[in-house]
């Protein structure tokens, strides 16, 4: 061995020495005597206390197992199997005491040489092994590990095998059915209550091995007397139970014929229930009730499977045998779902979930089984409360654990509104109507508890849209359930329960009054309670940051369900937000109640009820005027100090706030839509004023990119919400933009120019004749400024811009502005043509390329003809034509890549709107002319000329497989 590689695999070792160990490992592996090496070194006992150097050594050896060993020679399996007999001897000497990962990665290593051998290479395997057993303790752990190493290698389900290992595992299960099972679960048993008290670890593991290897042998060898009356003298010891509990659930799991599986869970059931197992005390350990309530929980499906079974094949007297064994065990499953760790109560769940999928498929239900659901309900509710525990200041992850169980418990419950409905709401009409009136003597958890009920009553009753008015004060959907939820939610408000004052109840609260805002369409003269709670110290101006959030886009929803009621609070809300509207700036001296993101909100609801409202247009621009004069006052001075700061974090700071300035005032022209206009509502003037002022954010020498930003957004929604009265300012912000622009700032301007076109389509065309080719100028330079090779992120910017820029030309010619086009210089438009020709043939973009090719076909469709412009036929014949071909014949051009393959599809369908355009000239031109000079041969020119006569369909297939023989 190489000593001082080895001294790189130590924990304090440099990386150089790293380095050179690993070229050694890589050494060793490729080596061919490399893995003896290894072999030898390990057993020799030289590295006897350096674990990194055996742990190496057995990795070497590992790796030729898996790969080589196979096909390797008698004399190599001889010292293979010495190695093996080496290792067992070493590891089964009390002296060795090797670490458990050292002994893990050992039984590794011989469960890759017992795939390999047994059962015709090394028959006697299993043999040998026990021999070692009467070593000792710790070669009784080490026949264990090798048991759970070989089911790791030829059982565990998790573990994906191919065919040929499949073969091979099933092979090896036969061979050890027939040859060893017997003797290994005689070992099981010896090992088991010959460790229990003197090595109760070993015991615990002899029991995971047990349960491993249930699944696949005789069940009797393992669900007899004496093994089942061990397995019950463990349930007795503190130490053992754990483990016991694991073997008899995976005993009771193992597939089986349905009567037998019956059978064999009510034996092991009855002798359970007689040690008191199902009863366990209070106190009892929160681990080793989790297990036992994993175990019920596998009873409980187990029997379900078994039922289910039973009832496809008809088998209705054991099918009634197994559903009363089910019945039986739903009072184990109701104690444990309703324990109060919610681990334990959390490991029964899936029982819960398939029993009430089964109830689904028996009704009508029993009277017993009705008593199930109601029990199972009230389970669930409690378990549905928060803990005592629950720190509601910090959130942590035993919180959020218990949101997740939370969610589980919320999946029952749907599941149960499904089964019986109207258990469901009477339930729940029963706990609001108990709870809501006497909530200021009430513990804060159950009156939440009560309100989230309400809530997720929306989710679980499908009806529950039944707030849904028609003909005015009369509803649609179940009388029943209508007058409960009416009920409800007449009584949280007028309890007024949203005093109470905890964060958990104001938000659930809030949440209900959103989710049910139909209600107060039927019963609008609750309307203002809800609107002073959102507006009070309950809402937006609570000390709890997260309810101020919370509400403030709650109070979105609720304003835009409710919008029509919501006239005659307008100016009341608006007057006692009117503080909130307040920029947070950097000098404001104090803390805003609400952030910048909770204040989009804020404004877009003021602006939603601003263009709702009935008043008419001069008051309504006033309104608005009033909304955004926080924003049009103090924008110009934020401009100034960022100009005049030079702390650089300040700066920052300012730049956020004028970007977030923009933001609102975007935010607030969402209120608009196509049935209430900008213009409709007069309020035009109110946002281009601030358009003219936030055009001078373009000229900010600090922060570019982060104002540009601002600028951008407002601009695209005032292009959606003004008509032709936006056009005036698009030239000043290209103005500005086209000064020294950045890649990416040039890249995100396109889009908005693009909106433009597609609004304004023909309209536009003496605005873009002036914008076109400066834009186009500034795209070719940034796109030619030379940038680090190695910088992608730059590479990746260009690569952007230069699929924007035909972007850009495709929504031109897609909303037929080619006058635009025309209108160019001669020089111009060859410049824009053959940009298109480089894009389609050099770029190694695909969307790029399919966009070219499509940017062609639709400027051939108009100017193709003898009535196009000038020279546009020559530049199809010298231009077109040829990157039609010259693109797909790159060896870049990937054929098998779904992108590419749209790419060549549009420029067949290019090469068709050619033919369409000049007939039988474009065919006798590629037969005769261009396609001999690509060499390609005759028969296949001549079949791609025949091809392109076809229709499109059938010619955009041959295309491709012409190019696949082109290449080949």
């Amino acid at each position: 061995m190489d000593e001082l590689a080895l001294q790189g695999l130590g924990p304090n070792a440099d990386n150089g020495s790293r380095d050179r160990a690993m070229q050694y490992f890589e050494q060793l592996k490729s080596c061919e005597n490399g893995w003896k090496l290894c072999a030898q070194a390990f057993t020799s006992g030289t590295y006897h206390s350096n674990d990194h150097v055996k742990f190496f050594c057995l990795q070497v050896v590992e790796n030729y197992l898996k790969k080589n060993y196979l096909l390797g020679s008698k004399d190599d399996h001889d010292i293979v199997k010495s190695f093996v007999v080496a290792l067992l001897q070493i590891e089964g000497n009390g002296a060795s005491q090797n670490k458990n990962f050292i002994r893990n990665k050992v039984a590794q290593v011989v469960s890759l040489v017992y795939v390999v051998d047994y059962p015709h290479r090394w028959p006697t395997f299993f043999s040998d092994i026990l021999d070692t057993l009467r070593i000792g303790p710790m070669a009784v752990d080490m026949y264990l590990r090798i048991l759970l190493a070989i089911d790791s290698e030829v059982v565990d389900r998790e573990i994906i095998h191919n065919q040929e290992e499949t073969q091979r595992n099933t092979l090896i299960k036969d061979a050890m059915r027939d040859q060893y099972v017997v003797q290994l679960a005689e070992s099981w048993f010896m090992i088991m209550t010959g460790y229990e008290t003197s090595h109760p670890e070993i015991t615990c593991q002899c029991l995971e091995v047990v349960g491993k290897y249930v699944s696949w042998i005789d069940i009797n060898l393992v669900a007899n007397d004496r093994f089942v009356t061990a397995l019950l003298r463990f349930l007795n010891n503190n130490l053992l139970r754990e483990s016991a509990c694991d073997c008899i659930y995976e005993i009771i799991s193992k597939g089986m014929d349905p009567v037998a599986k019956t059978k064999l869970i009510e034996s092991f059931v009855s002798l359970l229930e007689s040690q008191g197992v199902f009863n366990p005390s209070e106190d009892e350990e929160g681990d080793y009730l989790s297990k036992l309530s994993k175990l019920v929980n596998g009873i409980g499906v187990s029997l379900i499977l078994a039922w289910q079974k039973l009832v496809k094949s008809n088998d209705q007297e054991n099918t009634q045998i197994t559903l009363r064994a089910l019945e039986h065990k739903i009072p184990f499953m109701l104690r444990f779902l309703g324990d109060e760790d919610d681990d334990v109560s959390g490991a029964v769940t899936g029982f819960a979930q398939d029993y009430i999928a089964l109830l689904k498929q028996v009704v009508p239900l029993t009277p017993s089984q009705r008593e199930n659901v109601e029990g199972l309900l009230y389970t669930i509710i409690s378990k549905m409360k928060f803990d005592e525990s629950y720190n509601f200041e910090q959130e942590g992850e035993d919180e959020a654990m218990f949101l997740e169980y939370r969610k589980q418990l919320k999946v029952i419950f749907n599941n149960l509104a499904l089964l019986d409905t109207d258990l469901l709401i009477g339930t729940v009409l029963n706990v609001v109507t108990r709870t809501l009136p006497v909530w200021e003597s009430t513990d804060f958890r159950d009156v939440e508890i009560a309100v989230y009920l309400m809530y997720i009553l929306g989710e679980a009753v499908p009806s529950c849209d039944i707030f849904q008015a028609s003909h005015g004060q009369h509803f649609s959907g179940n009388p029943t359930k209508v007058s409960a939820l009416q009920e409800m939610m007449r009584l949280l408000i007028k309890s007024r329960v949203s005093c109470q004052g905890h964060t958990s109840v104001l938000l659930q609260f809030f949440e209900t009054v959103v989710r049910y805002d139909k209600f107060f369409q039927c019963e609008p003269e609750h309307i203002p309670e809800v609107l002073m709670a959102f507006l009070d110290e309950r809402g937006f101006r609570n000390r709890s940051a997260k309810v101020r959030s919370r509400t403030s886009y709650l109070f979105s929803r609720f304003v835009k369900g409710l919008k029509q009621h919501m006239n005659s609070y307008l100016e009341d809300v608006l007057k006692r937000i009117q503080d909130l509207l307040a920029l947070n700036t950097p000098d404001n001296g104090y803390q805003h109640l609400l952030s910048d993101d909770d204040q989009l909100f804020i404004y877009e609801t003021a602006g939603v009820l601003v263009v709702a409202s009935d008043f008419p247009p001069e008051k309504k621009q006033e309104l608005m005027k009033n909304l955004l004069a926080p924003i049009a006052s103090k924008f110009e001075g934020l401009l100034t100090k960022l100009y005049q700061e030079n702390d650089e974090d300040k700066q920052l700071a300012y730049a956020k706030c004028v970007n977030n300035a923009m933001a609102l005032a975007s935010r607030t022209s969402k209120g608009f839509s196509s049935q209430q206009t900008m213009k409709q509502c007069g309020c035009i003037e109110a946002f281009t004023e601030l358009l003219k002022i936030f055009l001078h954010a373009l000229n900010t020498p600090v922060h570019r990119q982060l104002l540009h930003v601002g600028v951008r957004q407002y601009m695209h929604r005032m292009v959606v919400c003004l008509g032709e009265e936006i056009l005036p300012f698009v030239p000043i912000a290209l103005e500005n933009l086209l000064k020294q622009p950045e890649t990416k700032e040039l890249y995100d301007f396109i889009p908005l120019i693009n909106q433009l076109i597609m609004k304004f389509k023909t309209d536009i065309t003496p605005f873009l004749n002036s914008l076109f080719m400066p834009l186009v100028s500034t795209i070719f330079q940034v796109i030619s400024t030379p940038s680090d090779e190695r910088d992608q992120i730059a590479a990746n910017e260009k690569k952007m811009l230069e699929r924007g820029y035909f972007q850009f030309l495709s929504t031109i010619v897609s909303y037929q502005v080619f006058d635009v086009l025309k209108a160019q210089a001669g020089q111009n438009l060859d410049q824009v043509l053959m940009s298109l020709i480089q894009g389609a043939v050099e770029l190694q973009d695909p969307q790029s390329q399919k966009m070219c090719f499509n940017i062609f076909r639709k400027l051939i469709e108009v100017w193709g003809g003898n009535d196009g412009i000038l020279g546009f036929a020559d530049f199809m014949y010298n231009n077109i034509i040829p990157a039609c071909f010259l693109a797909p014949l790159k060896p870049t051009f990937d054929l098998t890549d779904g992108q590419t393959t749209l790419a060549l599809g549009e420029s067949a369908l290019c090469l068709k709107s050619i033919v369409d355009k000049r007939g039988e000239e474009v065919i006798i031109y590629l037969q005769s002319d261009y396609l001999p000079k690509l060499n390609l041969p005759p028969e296949l020119i001549q079949e791609f000329c025949h091809a392109l006569r076809t229709d499109s369909k059938t010619f955009r297939n041959y295309h491709k497989i012409f190019f696949t023989k082109a290449k080949s």
